[in-house]
């Protein structure tokens, strides 16, 4: 495994063994010190931060996902236009927008969330396994606005490592947990937004009373976002109740046979 991971079990420490090849290729083909000088001279990324955009109290803050296809259920979307999906979801009252970029299990890439940062002014989330601050430097090159951290692959000194470096080249970090355990690491490791998977990534068994309950154990003040399994109003009604700031939804758009349209349904329901 690389420096700083650690071992998840299962489905996980593949993907992470992957990326690291995928990284060890990509830093032969450009340098840190030139993605570095890059990163650094870009002027600050359109779309408000994630954590800005989330804070919001007057919508339902959705971060609607676009994905191609998952480990556990295969292909997703078969007519998947990453433009055109988030153009529709943009439209259809989206808060921020998750983009999947790991090669491997999910067929993302990080061209996927440029072509998306060219066409809709949105936070964009690069959902991906990260553990390594090259990967920084890669999501503020493709224009992202925050990062998703894992907790369940990362050691403790990484991980708040990757949240301070993130902050200071003004990317947020989603940190997402999916126990009790992984909660009481994430704010110690200075995490101040959360995000609960209520999907096991070892068993990819799902269930909301994941997020229930382990929103009283989050620090005080954290923006929490509850992730997989949200099909209903009904679900985001019950959720926002236990304290969580936003819902992200993916696999539940992506089957629609209009995304957006299922987002503005979706979003119509929650506030019923």
């Amino acid at each position: 495994m690389p420096q700083g991971c650690r071992q998840a079990s299962g489905i996980l420490d593949r993907i992470v063994q992957a990326k690291a090849k995928r990284l060890e290729e990509a830093k032969k083909q450009t340098p840190m010190e030139i993605l570095m000088s890059r990163a650094g001279s870009l002027q600050s990324r359109p779309g408000a931060s994630l954590s800005s955009a989330l804070r919001q109290t007057e919508r339902i803050n959705v971060i609607a996902e676009l994905k191609r296809r998952s480990p556990s259920k295969g292909v997703i979307c078969n007519a998947f236009d990453s433009v055109r999906i988030a153009e529709c979801y943009a439209s259809s009252g989206a808060a921020a927008l998750s983009v999947l970029t790991e090669k491997d299990f999910f067929e993302g890439s990080l061209a996927d969330l440029s072509a998306v940062r060219d066409r809709v002014p949105l936070p964009l989330l690069r959902k991906d396994f990260i553990f390594d601050h090259y990967q920084l430097y890669e999501a503020v090159m493709a224009g992202a606005n925050a990062v998703l951290l894992i907790v369940a692959i990362l050691e403790d000194e990484l991980l708040s490592r990757l949240i301070e470096f993130a902050a200071s080249l003004g990317l947020d970090a989603l940190v997402e947990v999916h126990s009790a355990e992984e909660m009481k690491r994430a704010a110690q490791a200075g995490a101040s937004l959360i995000g609960v998977n209520n999907r096991d990534l070892t068993t990819f068994y799902v269930d909301l009373r994941t997020s229930i309950e382990l929103a009283s154990l989050a620090p005080p003040r954290a923006l929490l976002v509850s992730e997989s399994g949200i099909t209903t109003g009904k679900d985001i009604r019950r959720l926002s109740s236990a304290g969580f700031n936003a819902f992200l939804v993916g696999e539940h758009l992506m089957r629609a046979d209009d995304p957006g349209e299922a987002l503005a349904q979706l979003i119509a329901e929650a506030n019923a």
